[in-house]
C-alpha cells in the first residue's frame, strides 16, 4: 500500500523562525506549545526508583497504573464508570492518534471523520490506514455517510473551543445509530478557563454525555501538558472495554509498549493533583498576559475558552500575520496548518517561560 501523506507542515515555518531569532531580544517561540516548566518532582522520583528494569514491561500497563488512571478519571473528570480494566497506556498520544484507525481495522472503503479545523494527525492517521479522511464540522453535512470512526476534540487544538455537553451527546447518539466508533481527544481537558458552566470541558465518558455506557467510545488523554511530561511520551486510551481489549491484542503483537520506568512515572502523575493545579496557575497567568497584549495590539481572540492556545486574527492571511510577528521576534503557528478554515488566524501558545511571555508582551 502506498500512503499519500501531506508535507510536514512545521517545516514551512523555518524561515520565519530564523527571522524571529534574529531579533535583538531573541526568539519568543509561541508556535509549537512545548512545555517548558520542570517535570514534577514526584514523577521524576518515581522514574528514578523504577530505573532498574531488566525485564520486559507489560503492554497492558501495571495494575497500579491502571488503577491510578481510573481514580483520576473518577476524581477529576467525573467518569463514574471508570474501569481499570478498560485503561491502556500508550507511547504518547500522537502515536495513538496516527495509528488508531489502523489498529481499529479501518482500511480502503472506510471513512474517518474529524473536525474541519483540527490537529493534522487525524487526517494522517486515516491515510496511513488507507481509509478516506473526511473533515466535517456538522454531522448532518455528511448526509448518508456511515463512517468507521468519528473524532471529536474538545477542548480543540487549535481553537480552544469547547463543545457543549448537548453537542457531544448528539454526536454519541448519531454515531451509535450508525455503528461508528467515537474517539475523543481530551488532552486539554483540565485546562478550561471560562467560568460559564456551559463552556467547561467535559469528557465523552461522563454520564451526562454517554448516559452511563461507554459502548463504542474511546477517550484519549496525555500527560505531556498537564504534567510537563512531553519528553516521557506518556498517554492513555480508555473507554469501551471491548475496544480497549482489541487495541491491547494488536499492540501486544506489534510490541507497542510503554517502558516500565515511564509507567511508574505515569502512576505518580495520575495520583497527584497538586502539581496540575500549580501548572494551571502558571498557564492562567501567561494566558492573561498574552491575551491582554495581543488584544491591545489590535488582534481579535476567537474561542480560546480552554486549551493552551489563543486563536487570534488581524483579519488578514495567516502567513502575513506570521511574518509580521516574526519581525517582532515572536513565532506563532499559522492557522492553515489545521485546515483552510484557519487561513486568517494564528495559533498562539502560552507555554513559554514567564520571561519570554513578558518579552512578547513588551514587544506588542
Amino acid at each position: 500500500m502506498v500512503f499519500t501523506l501531506p508535507d510536514f507542515p512545521w517545516d514551512r515555518l523555518q524561515p520565519y523562525r530564523e527571522r524571529a531569532a534574529a531579533h535583538p531580544g531573541g526568539l519568543v517561540d509561541l508556535s509549537v506549545g512545548t512545555p517548558v516548566d520542570p517535570t514534577p518532582e514526584p514523577v521524576r522520583a518515581a522514574l528514578a526508583e523504577a530505573a532498574d528494569a531488566p525485564g520486559y514491561p507489560q503492554t497492558y500497563g501495571t495494575p497500579r497504573l491502571r488503577e491510578a488512571v481510573a481514580g483520576w478519571l473518577r476524581r477529576r473528570l467525573g467518569v463514574t464508570g471508570a474501569d481499570p480494566d478498560a485503561v491502556l497506556p500508550v507511547i504518547g498520544t500522537k502515536e495513538l492518534v496516527a495509528w488508531l484507525p489502523t489498529l481499529l481495522g479501518a482500511g480502503p472503503g472506510d471513512r474517518v471523520v474529524f473536525p474541519e479545523l483540527a490537529y493534522p494527525t487525524y487526517d494522517v492517521g486515516a491515510r496511513l490506514a488507507g481509509a478516506e479522511p473526511v473533515p466535517a464540522d456538522g454531522l448532518l453535512s455528511l448526509g448518508p455517510v456511515n463512517p468507521k470512526i468519528v473524532w471529536v476534540n474538545s477542548p480543540s487544538n487549535p481553537t480552544g473551543r469547547v463543545l457543549p455537553t448537548e453537542h457531544l451527546r448528539k454526536v454519541v447518539a448519531w454515531a451509535r445509530g450508525r455503528g461508528a466508533i467515537v474517539v475523543s481527544d481530551e488532552c486539554y481537558l483540565e485546562f478550561g478557563w471560562d467560568a460559564d458552566p456551559e463552556r467547561r470541558p467535559i469528557s465523552i465518558l461522563h454520564p451526562d454525555v454517554c448516559e452511563g455506557s461507554h459502548e463504542g467510545l474511546l477517550a484519549v488523554n496525555s500527560l505531556s501538558k498537564r504534567s510537563n511530561m512531553a519528553g516521557y511520551r506518556a498517554g492513555i486510551v480508555t473507554g469501551d472495554p471491548a475496544l480497549v481489549k482489541r487495541l491491547l491484542e494488536v499492540r501486544k503483537h506489534a510490541g507497542m509498549i510503554v517502558p516500565a520506568p515511564v509507567q511508574a512515572a505515569m502512576t505518580a502523575a495520575f495520583d497527584d493533583d497538586a502539581h496540575v493545579d500549580a501548572q494551571r496557575e502558571r498557564y492562567a497567568r501567561r494566558r492573561a498576559a498574552l491575551r491582554e497584549a495581543f488584544e491591545r495590539h489590535g488582534f481579535r481572540i476567537d474561542h480560546s475558552e480552554a486549551s493552551l492556545y489563543l486563536w487570534a486574527t488581524r483579519d488578514e492571511p495567516c502567513w502575513d500575520t506570521v511574518g509580521y510577528l516574526a519581525g517582532l521576534g515572536i513565532l506563532v503557528g499559522p492557522g492553515d496548518f489545521y485546515g483552510q478554515g484557519g487561513a486568517r488566524h494564528v495559533r498562539i501558545a502560552f507555554t513559554a517561560t514567564d520571561e519570554r511571555v513578558a518579552a512578547a508582551a513588551s514587544r506588542l
